[in-house]
């Protein structure tokens, strides 16, 4: 696994505890649909979170929504329409950004909840 995989799959690891240890349950890591696909889907009572993670080894003034900009977030909408699809789900949903930095075993991890909403589409 290359280096870089291998410190991805580390921070996703640190972020389902982190979640874990805030008492929501973890329904699905890695959850595909196709060419969807979601980090971690978790859940809180009446809510179902969608998680993505990005992971660095560094911080180097790392701008987190840069990193989930406007056409990540349209493919996670994409994929959670997907997932409540699937399984036919009937929840609010929260998107939500887990930052991990540094090396496993010394992360440092920022939660971001409702990092954005799903944009309203007008019809005219």
């Amino acid at each position: 696994m290359a280096q870089h995989n291998a410190l991805g799959f580390e921070g996703e690891q640190a972020a389902a505890e982190f979640i874990i240890k805030q008492g929501w349950t973890v329904r699905e890591r890695n959850w595909k649909l196709g060419n969807l696909e979601i980090d971690i889907v978790a859940e809180t009572p009446g809510r179902l979170h969608i998680v993505e993670v990005k992971t660095r080894s560094h911080d180097d003034k790392f701008d987190p929504m840069k990193a989930v900009g406007p056409a990540k977030q349209r493919h996670l909408i994409n994929a959670a329409n997907g997932y409540i699809n699937y399984y036919h789900l009937k929840m609010e949903i929260q998107y939500d950004v887990v930052i991990v930095v540094g090396q496993p075993g010394s992360f440092k991890i920022q939660f971001i909840p409702d990092a954005f909403y799903p944009r309203l589409r007008s019809y005219r």
